[in-house]
């Protein structure tokens, strides 16, 4: 898959989530085998403005590439100012944000938003990859709901407009997260523009992976499934190696990636807040099926120590050894 001067063949990439992919998880999912991640959303309307935030959440590193730095926004004279803001941050690429569900997104006429204006759709598209010279890449869903699904006209109109690739969340706005995508659509894309197509959607075991890559696919992408299970990259790819499935991993290794991703957490952070709240949110993912969990998860939700946060999972592991020894 070629995007620009990026070439991969058969790339694993890592979603944009909002409030998960930082530079923190972006770097733990690339160290585990992620070909492709991408930033946090961005408003377009936050980056022209220097609000700090938003600049913060674009602050990318060579470690990371290839790495595309995702904008949303509705105005195209916005996302052109913001494209070549973001050109400053040297991003491989700007991915173009056209599928957020979000309900005040929406309302804005941005994000899934934009489905139900298809000539702004395509204009803002068109717009971008005029105003930059990075390569432009778009993200969106079928449509806005099951009596609106679009994503045909739209994957023409992405193409036609020069961007360089596209990814399709295989849902509708209106599901949001509910229901089940519907990969049918992947091949009937795949048959419609000649870019590279990035398949997205339910996809959380390596198997998943597989069988996606089988609708005809060019990259496969990970959302939630790498929040509960960052290893799905390395094991993803040892799967479509090898036709084996990589052993779960074990409760030291979940231990130790937690607080290595904790630590980079705290490096990376920005702001007033102290980081070790936000990364509360992790703490489910890398705990989820370890027995007797329940008192350390609701220790860790109460500490705001970085050192005495490691003390405790330490304590955890040690235990834990300590009961099977005897």
């Amino acid at each position: 898959m070629k995007i620009g001067s990026i070439q991969i063949e058969k790339p694993i990439a890592l979603a944009p989530m909002e409030d998960v992919t930082d530079r923190a998880f972006r770097l733990i999912c690339k160290n585990l085998g992620a070909d492709i991640v991408y930033t946090e959303f961005t408003s377009c309307e936050a980056l022209i403005r220097d609000i700090p935030r938003a600049t913060r959440k674009i602050q990318i590193s060579d470690e990371e590439r290839p790495v595309g730095i995702q904008l949303f926004g509705g105005i195209e004279t916005s996302m052109e100012k913001a494209a070549q803001k973001a050109e400053q941050f040297k991003p491989d690429f700007i991915d173009i944000n056209c599928g957020c569900w979000v309900k005040n997104l929406v309302h804005r006429g941005e994000g899934a938003g934009l489905l139900k204006n298809l000539p702004l759709f395509e204009r803002i598209v068109a717009s971008t990859v005029k105003a930059t010279k990075l390569p432009v890449t778009v993200k969106t869903r079928l449509g806005w709901d099951a009596n609106s699904i679009v994503i045909l006209d739209a994957a023409k109109m992405v193409e036609q407009a020069g961007a360089k690739a596209l990814t399709v969340h295989c849902r509708t706005r209106s599901q949001a997260h509910s229901g089940q995508a519907d990969w049918t659509w992947l091949e009937r894309i795949k048959k419609a523009i000649s870019i590279p197509l990035i398949g997205n959607g339910d996809v959380t075991t390596p198997e998943d992976v597989k069988r996606m890559f089988e609708t005809g696919c060019d990259g496969v992408m990970i959302g939630r499934g790498a929040i509960t299970n960052p290893w799905i990259f390395k094991q993803a790819k040892h799967y479509l190696r090898t036709g084996q499935l990589l052993p779960v991993p074990t409760l030291e290794e979940k231990i130790e990636l937690c607080i290595e991703h904790l630590k980079l957490a705290v490096q990376f952070k920005g702001g007033a807040r102290n980081p070790v709240i936000p990364f509360r949110k992790h703490y489910a993912g890398y705990l989820r099926g370890i027995a007797n969990v329940s008192h350390l998860r609701s220790d860790l939700m109460q500490l705001v120590d970085l050192d005495k946060i490691i003390e405790r999972l330490h304590q955890f592991l040690e235990s834990n050894f300590s009961a099977a020894v005897n």
